[in-house]
């Protein structure tokens, strides 16, 4: 149905119905977990309505000079983003709004210019479609003002969102949606993405990435087993099994290493506990991380429910906190204290 997308048939053929039918609604939502493909699929569909699927292609974020972009932006002060609000538009009637800066966020400004862009008119043929990526980053402002637009949108405009949990949007945002939502890939279609995509350590790639196809091939596999390093130790040391200067040498190069970001490290940290659970009350399943299976199942047999239901809870609330710029040092420092008491 749509050209080198795989999976979520079911998404996909409601999207190809909706364009047969000409009934598409002016607001759409795609849920689902990070990289399993709503930005992609919402660039096919709007491909089949516009034309010109070359263009609208690069705009897809995980290119790398769009990566390089972001990155330049990141260290770009506040009031400098806000003079000049990012965006990407290369087909003339396809605009893409994404998070950005340093806590990733999609801000009032660029919503105050999507507004202003919604009043153009298409150029080429009878719609215009604006890609609002991951807006469950969008502050309350950014949410407020695009509401105002889902409200009473022009005839021609069709806002595609996306976001990995549509509860965390206003419900008023939802309600004037129609949504789709997308789930993990199997692992054969997992098998056949990766092959199709020609990807090294195809096994280890397709076991970490949870059936998102996006991670499967962005995952640096050698930063990950650095980033994986430090989470074992900071497990290590938090269950008590190992010694406070096994984690206290991590935490100094983590604090060092400034370009290191902390969401990086806690995706780590939620596969490992996810293994944990696994392997300490249910010994034969499988697992995120195979390779070093021996390793987990000696850490499994000293931690309780109890534990990792905690270690579960304190990461969840430090990604609440990233928000707020929190010095990951620190914070991983705190994660460990709190657990090894």
């Amino acid at each position: 149905m749509f050209e080198n997308f795989h999976g979520n048939a079911p998404a996909a053929e409601t999207l190809e119905e909706m364009i047969r039918g000409e009934r598409i609604p002016q607001t759409l939502l795609l849920a689902g977990p990070e990289g399993i493909g709503k930005a992609t699929l919402a660039r096919r569909f709007a491909a089949r309505l516009l034309g010109g699927a070359e263009l609208i292609e690069k705009d897809d974020l995980s290119l790398a000079a769009n990566l390089e972009l972001l990155t330049e932006r990141e260290k770009m002060p506040s009031d400098k983003r806000a003079d000049d609000p990012l965006l990407f538009q290369s087909h003339p009637d396809f605009v893409t709004f994404c998070p950005e800066g340093p806590l990733r966020q999609i801000s009032i400004q660029q919503m105050r210019t999507l507004k202003e862009r919604a009043q153009f008119t298409p150029l080429r043929g009878k719609h215009r479609v604006f890609l609002i990526d991951q807006i469950d980053r969008a502050n309350e402002q950014a949410a407020n003002s695009l509401l105002k637009i889902l409200e009473e949108p022009p005839p021609y405009l069709i806002a595609i969102c996306t976001a990995s949990n549509a509860y965390d949007l206003l419900p008023t945002i939802r309600s004037r949606s129609v949504p789709l939502y997308l789930t993990p890939l199997s692992p054969g279609e997992m098998a056949a993405f990766a092959k199709a995509k020609a990807l090294d350590n195809p096994a280890k790639r397709i076991a970490l990435a949870s059936g998102s196809p996006g991670t499967a091939v962005s995952l640096d596999l050698a930063a990950y087993d650095k980033r994986r390093a430090a989470m074992l130790a900071m497990i290590g040391t938090a269950s008590g099994v190992l010694p406070w200067g096994d984690w206290a040498k991590q935490s100094e190069a983590l604090a060092a290493a400034r370009s290191e970001k902390l969401d990086h490290y806690l995706k780590v940290l939620y596969l490992l506990l996810e293994d944990l659970l696994w392997l300490r009350y249910n010994p034969a399943a499988s697992i995120r991380n195979t390779d070093i299976r021996p390793q987990l199942e000696g850490l499994a047999r000293s931690v309780e429910f109890a534990w990792i239901r905690k270690a579960v809870k304190k990461t969840d609330e430090l990604l609440d906190l990233l928000r707020r710029n929190i010095q990951k040092g620190i914070a991983l420092d705190a994660w460990v204290m709190e657990l090894r008491g």
